[in-house]
């Protein structure tokens, strides 16, 4: 490996740390928020919907973009309209709908190009390297929103004004994201045999995999949005003790991501999904039928372990599937992160409120299983070398995305 790659990898690596801690931010806050704006508990799901929404358009676009601009330009400039979009989102005070509503906007959007850049530079980043890296820097994202939520948690807790708790942390990541760019790799697309690789997307073979990418949002969502209340209201936890599941979650994603490399190198990808999944089935299964809050910690702790691994090795399989297209593969697989985001709160919520929460839980357990099905969609793709798509490829490592 080059200094180049290496220093592509890093900057990469910072590129996700820091979109996972601005996110974390705003969603950890939303109460906040809300009070901030004097947002009516009728109005907010509006607004909560309008963010992934914005999210799925600017990831089309980015489609359209990245046939003109590279994706490396994409992130270097969407990453700091995200950042300050957040700050646009604290700065706001009471009765001030609508500048919330364009920051919010401007958030959604940004973040659709972003998500949709950084996971292009990954899977190139992969190629080029000829081995299993996409997780680690799904790893960082991880580690970012455990900073994220923990300086929100901070901001909370000493009553700090939004605006005071999102400046300090803009000022130092939106400059420090800015010198990462310089560093960023684009690659090149792979050379292909067939038609179907090297002519597009064909979204009838991509369709598994999206299907697999919004089943695991669901999944994830079902965590972030109920499993405070399914501790707290099911099994009857504190309200100090409900907090817990969800940063226990985030550390066990975090750990699992950090190995996950290294598995899929020595089992193969089809074999870490297939187990992911598998484990993050039996943690609904542990938190549907379990008797007290600490069983439930235990089904949450095994969800961030199995459902860690399905959405890196889903953009990976995505480039894999499509290697001479797979900034186009990887900009439409984007957009059903942001379905599963939309469906999965509501789904549990309903079905808790008029059925049981419990029972809630089987859904999203039931919907993650099907990603057995499509296991296979996760193998390597051979290529006119007669190889598996990992094979290292020229990538255009003379320059970064400045073009230097």
């Amino acid at each position: 490996m080059t200094d180049v790659l290496r220093r592509g990898r890093a900057s990469l690596a910072f590129g996700f740390f820091a979109q996972g801690a601005a996110f974390a931010l705003l969603v950890t806050r939303i109460p906040a928020v809300q009070d901030r704006y004097g947002v009516s508990d009728a109005l907010l799901p509006a607004f909560l919907a309008a963010v992934p929404i914005l999210a799925g358009v600017g990831s089309v676009t980015t489609e359209q973009l990245v046939k003109r601009v590279r994706p490396s330009r994409l992130l270097r400039w969407s990453q700091p309209v995200v950042l300050l979009a957040l700050l646009g989102v604290g700065a706001g005070g009471q009765g001030q709908v609508a500048a919330l509503a364009v920051a919010l906007g401007v958030f959604g959007l940004a973040v659709g190009a972003l998500d949709a850049s950084m996971n292009m530079l990954g899977v190139s980043l992969q190629r080029t390297y000829g081995r299993s890296i996409m997780l680690s820097f799904h790893a960082a994202y991880s580690l970012g929103g455990i900073v994220g939520a923990s300086l929100a948690w901070a901001g909370a807790h000493w009553h700090l004004a939004l605006w005071v708790s999102y400046l300090p942390v803009v000022a130092v990541l939106l400059p420090a994201a800015l010198v990462g760019s310089r560093w960023y790799v684009d690659g090149e697309p792979a050379p292909v045999a067939d038609d179907r690789a090297g002519g597009g997307v064909v979204f009838k073979l991509l369709l598994p995999l999206c299907l697999v990418m919004t089943f695991a949002y669901i999944g994830d969502s079902t965590v972030s949005n109920w499993s405070a209340k399914y501790l707290k209201d099911v099994l009857g936890s504190s309200e100090q003790l409900a907090t817990v599941p969800y940063n226990v979650y985030m550390i066990t994603t975090l750990v699992g991501r950090a190995v996950g490399d290294y598995g899929v190198r020595r089992l193969g990808a089809v074999t870490v999904v297939r187990l992911g999944t598998l484990v993050a089935a039996g943690g609904f299964a542990v938190v549907a039928v379990a008797p007290g809050a600490w069983i439930g910690m235990l089904g949450f702790t095994l969800l961030g372990l199995g459902l860690c691994v399905l959405v890196p090795q889903t953009f990976a399989a995505a480039g894999r599937m499509f290697p001479g297209a797979s900034d186009t593969a990887i900009a439409r697989l984007n957009i059903f992160n942001y379905v599963g985001f939309l469906i999965g709160s509501p789904l549990v919520g309903t079905l808790g409120d008029t059925w049981s929460y419990r029972g809630a839980m089987l859904v999203p357990m039931v919907l993650v299983l099907v990603t057995l099905v499509y296991a296979r969609s996760f193998a390597a793709q051979p290529d006119r070398y007669g190889g598996g798509h990992e094979r290292p490829r020229t990538a255009d490592v003379g320059r970064g995305s400045n073009g230097l």
